[in-house]
């Protein structure tokens, strides 16, 4: 029989620092990984990750649920979104990222 299985992000399994202007907070629960993605005023992917990801643009697939803050997405054919609290988004490998305004934004993503 399944169990009910409890865990917070005020003890996550794992907290990664991939840039100076990112936390990536991670619980692994119920054979599922969740992500919870804080990034600072002033962070963009193409400033921040591409040395560390050595890529031309973010190549990662990334389903989100905005929880605060928020965020920008340029897609390398120029299509560009925006997202804040409540919002839920997916968006594709090849696009730029950044932090909108002057408060951190903060999202919950659950890969596949």
């Amino acid at each position: 029989m399944a169990a009910i299985e409890k865990k917070s992000f005020n003890l996550p399994d794992e907290v990664q620092r991939p840039a100076q202007k990112v936390k990536d907070e991670v619980i692994v629960a119920g054979g599922l990984t969740f992500h919870r993605v804080t990034t600072q005023p002033g962070w963009r992917w193409s400033i921040d990750l591409k040395p560390v990801m050595k890529t031309e643009s973010c190549q990662k697939h990334h389903p989100i649920y905005m929880i605060s803050g928020r965020l920008g997405a340029r897609m390398n054919d120029g299509q560009e979104a925006e997202f804040g609290p409540g919002d839920l988004a997916v968006v594709p490998p090849g696009h730029d990222g950044w932090t909108i305004g002057n408060a951190p934004a903060v999202w919950l993503e659950i890969p596949h």
